[in-house]
């Protein structure tokens, strides 16, 4: 595991100390020799989870915002709705800042994160990776960060609670994918090497990244 044969040299994101990293075998992680922080980690499991997983997640994500989340009945009265449809709701009750976030947050940012993941995971699989792929691993952890499904869920779930002795309500499909998604967005982020994926990128200059840089001290594999 102190192999340097496919080390980098990275900085501490906690105490900027420079270091490389070694040869991490599957499920091996890498800490900092100085704080003890976390600097890579191995992922376990088939080359090809990441990419079964994304794919299962924007199928999810099309069921989750196709199918409605909830039906409520009260008074002899019932109605159903989706997300998009309970933010274009908020908008036109005038609630229209509440109704944009929940639109980015819950549509716009987790369908914009499986989009980028899907042209990453597709595109890695060339040899050598395109370069574009650097501005695409960017805008995919931008979006992964904006994505707040377990917000929203949690704001129904509290909403819910406050409508139960007045209506009944009855749990959708959509509500049943949406906690689908809450599972598989984290289980992308752990299977998902974004490390090695950057190792095997060119440069702007048409150059790999040196396999072993000098004059930094080894990072510690963790026990």
């Amino acid at each position: 595991m102190t192999s340097r044969s496919a080390s980098q040299a990275v900085a501490c994101p906690d105490c900027d100390l420079l270091q490389q990293i070694p040869a991490l075998p599957p499920g091996d992680k890498a800490i900092c020799t100085r704080c003890g922080c976390l600097l890579a980690k191995k992922p376990l499991g088939p080359k090809d989870l990441p990419l079964a997983l994304t794919i299962a997640a924007a199928i999810t994500f099309v069921v989750a915002n196709a199918v409605p989340l909830m039906d409520l009945s009260a008074v002899g009265r019932s109605a159903s709705t989706t997300i998009v449809g309970g933010a274009y709701e908020m908008w036109m009750q005038d609630e229209a800042i509440t109704g944009v976030l929940v639109a980015f947050c819950a549509v716009i940012a987790p369908g914009g994160y499986l989009l980028f993941m899907l042209t990453l995971l597709l595109g890695a699989r060339r040899t050598p990776p395109p370069s574009w792929l650097g501005e695409m691993l960017r805008w995919a952890s931008h979006f992964e960060i904006w994505s707040m499904l377990e917000v929203m869920m949690l704001g129904i779930l509290v909403s819910l609670v406050k409508i139960a002795e007045l209506a009944t309500v009855a749990a959708g499909i959509g509500m049943y994918a949406v906690g689908a998604l809450m599972l598989l967005f984290p289980a992308i982020a752990v299977t998902f090497d974004a490390r090695d994926l950057w190792q095997r990128i060119e440069w702007a200059d048409g150059e790999m990244p040196p396999a072993e840089p000098v004059g930094a001290p080894v990072a510690e594999p963790a026990a």
